[in-house]
Formats: C-alpha cells, structure tokens, sequence
C-alpha cells in the first residue's frame, strides 16, 4: 500500500487481481484494496490454485499483486499494457553461480513483463525494503504510543 501511496498510483475504481489467498499477504491485500479510502476503493479478484482462466482474469486486470510463492508464475501474455504489477513472492531458487548457492526469484517473469507494465516491483529490492520501513516506523509510532492512545 505505501508503494501505490508513494508513487499516486490510483486506485479508485480500479480492476485489482491478487494472485494468492495466504493469510499473511493475500487476504490482507485484498481487503486493503477494497478499503473505502486511498489507496483503496478497487474491485478486487482473488485467484488461486483452482481458479478457472486465472490468465484471463489477470488480463483484465490495471492492478496485479503476485503473491503465489511460484516463480515466474505472470508471464508477459498475462498482462495487459499499462498494468501495475507488485511482485511479493520471495523464492529461493538453485543458482551455482552465486556464493550462497540460490538466487532471489519473485512471481512475476519480470524481464518480459516489465515492458509492458506502468509500474513493477523487483524481487529482490521491491516490496521487502517497504516492508522492513513499514514495520519499522509501527515500532517507533507504538513505542511513543500514537497508534493506540
């Protein structure tokens, strides 16, 4: 949510497809998104495992969050020009050329993606240093206690 603030990507009235129904990024993301403020206000579909055409439902969509936990899940065919696609998927794959022996891989085939899209996110360096920022700065607002008086 702070990517979509931070960059006035507007979302009223918006298509929002999010590609996973975790309790920990799917569900919450859904509801945020069709949350009556800003960013906010879009018409959100939650695709899974079983949904039916997840590609067409993508194609439809001006707003995509990837949060499956398969990477390079969204391919390009599944992405409509103008799109704004956030990528939350954290995949460890096998990469012999790296010391650690695996490479960061998000949801999103993002080389042949992000020519067609208004906005993407990388993986790594997209939504994890937001999310490290965000928790930070709930820490220090409960700390000084002006989040709950």
């Amino acid at each position: 949510m702070e990517l979509l603030a931070r960059y006035n990507i507007d979302t009223k009235g918006k298509k929002c497809v999010v590609l996973g129904r975790s309790n920990i990024v799917g569900k919450p993301m859904a509801n945020l998104m069709m949350q009556k403020s800003l960013p906010g206000d879009a018409t959100v579909t939650v695709c899974h495992s079983h949904t039916v055409n997840i590609a067409e439902e993508c194609r439809r969509a001006d707003i995509i969050i990837a949060a499956l936990g398969q990477p390079h899940f969204l391919k390009a065919d599944m992405v409509k020009e103008g799109a704004v696609v956030i990528d939350v998927g954290t995949t460890r794959v096998p990469d012999a050329t790296k010391k650690s022996g695996f490479r960061l891989c998000g949801d999103v085939d993002f080389e042949n993606v992000a020519p067609k899209c208004s906005y993407i996110t990388p993986v790594p360096g997209g939504v994890g240093p937001m999310t490290i920022v965000s928790l930070m700065k709930n820490t220090l607002l409960a700390g000084k206690r002006e989040i709950y008086k």
